[in-house]
């Protein structure tokens, strides 16, 4: 829908064009869409009340683990319900606000993972190289602050992108040539100057993403270096404990795959978007990793698979 303003036509709502223009794909991506999605509930959701149910997951590690569960489930619900409704549908128009909103959503989320996933790694670093402090330095309302803060540091990143954006000017056409509101299709679409726009996604995720990197990097580079010493004094009481070192590859693969499509993203000048290959790694980071997550930890976790036996033995 358009309105007019004195020589300007503005935007009130927006065309999504979606997954695909192929009508033959629509039904057998919403199948796989779907399935995807409601593996997704049933990993993480399953994830939170296993850690809830179980008494010895009850540490610093499996209370940020549940915490990106949570993430998770609210990063899937903001993006795949809209890609199922659209696949199904010949009208995809999507309103100014609904737009704001989900990029709003999207933001938190995205941001608030990119946290947690350093608030993980800070906490292998403390249970492998200070394991004489970590109930001191990890304990229950420090693990609770800092998984505020992210939050609340999501949400506002959140505001800030979704303010700048949506103060802009849309005056046509209104097709966005993605499956959801993101920001760099967006600003293709204004007619409003973006340059102040393209210096905060950038000071932001470099703020954001490089910050928590290195947090990652010296976290990892410090375990590399205390397991390496540990092994070798060839003493047995210093093994590092396997529960604590043994969670660092799950820990790795999870922020390989998130980093990845992150910076392949959001650091590139805006002539080089190429919005169909955005589609691609988008998808990878809104729709995917959040079901990989779970069962990432999940599968490779002794922990958590030992918990998951008990609790089948309950009900069965």
């Amino acid at each position: 829908m358009e309105t007019p303003l004195f020589n300007h036509t503005v935007i009130t709502e927006f065309v999504l064009l979606g997954i695909t223009n192929r009508p033959e794909l629509r039904l057998p991506l919403f199948i796989l869409f779907l399935l995807i999605y409601v593996v997704t509930l049933v990993g993480n959701l399953g994830l939170i009340i296993l850690i809830k149910a179980d008494s010895q997951l009850h540490t610093p590690m499996y209370f940020f683990l549940s915490s990106l569960a949570f993430v998770d489930v609210n990063y899937s619900s903001t993006i795949t319900p809209r890609i199922l409704v659209d696949l199904l549908s010949e009208k995809k128009t999507i309103g100014f606000f609904g737009c704001a909103t989900q990029m709003f959503m999207f933001v938190t989320c995205g941001s608030t993972e990119c946290i947690l996933l350093a608030l993980m790694a800070y906490d292998r670093y403390v249970a492998i190289c200070k394991p004489l402090h970590y109930a001191a330095l990890m304990s229950r309302k420090m693990c609770s602050r800092l998984v505020s803060g992210s939050f609340v540091l999501g949400i506002f990143y959140a505001i800030l992108h979704t303010a700048f954006t949506f103060t802009l000017t849309f005056c046509g056409p209104n097709v966005i040539s993605h499956y959801y509101c993101d920001i760099p299709p967006l600003l293709q679409l204004s007619c409003s100057d973006t340059h102040t726009n393209e210096i905060v996604i950038f000071t932001q995720v470099s703020i954001n993403c490089i910050g928590t990197t290195v947090i990652i990097i010296i976290s990892y580079v410090c375990i590399l270096a205390t397991v390496l010493k540990i092994y070798s004094t060839k003493s047995r009481q210093k093994i590092v404990p396997l529960r604590a070192f043994s969670t660092c590859t799950s820990h790795l693969m999870v922020v390989s795959l998130f980093y990845g499509t992150i910076f392949f993203m959001y650091f590139r000048p805006s002539s080089k978007y190429a919005l169909e290959q955005d589609k691609v790694a988008s998808l990878f980071y809104t729709v995917v990793i959040p079901m990989l997550n779970p069962l990432i930890y999940s599968l490779r976790n002794k922990h958590v698979k030992e918990a998951f036996v008990k609790v089948l033995k309950k009900f069965l």
